[in-house]
């Protein structure tokens, strides 16, 4: 007998893929059933997020656009085989992000107010 199937006599195996099993329970035939409400509560509709208009609003301003041309270049430059080995556009994707950050961080606190 191998250690695992010891293990596995006494722990039952969960699979991530099945779904999980909740018990049901059934009303007692002293107890009534539960009520159910009358109208269902209406669902909350989630806020839009403003956050990735203004990035674009911000990539597009005049003092991002040097900085997002640069890094769409160097995207296209690396995609068509032309950089240097192993290159990549890490450092010219963190200027850009930079740029629109502190672009877009004023502006979205004031329209979270």
């Amino acid at each position: 007998m191998s250690l695992s199937s010891l293990f596995s006599s006494f722990v039952s195996t969960v699979y991530a893929d099945a779904p999980a099993e909740e018990p049901k329970e059934e009303p007692k035939a002293e107890e009534e059933p539960a009520e159910e409400p009358a109208a269902e509560e209406e669902e909350e509709e989630e806020p839009e997020d403003p956050l990735p208009e203004i990035i674009e609003e911000c990539k597009e301003t005049k003092a991002c656009a040097a900085a997002a041309h640069h890094f769409a270049h160097c995207e296209e430059k690396v995609n068509a085989g032309e950089g240097f080995p192993h290159e990549d556009c890490v450092e010219e994707l963190y200027h850009m992000m930079h740029c629109v950050n502190n672009c877009s961080a004023p502006k979205l606190f004031a329209k979270l107010k």
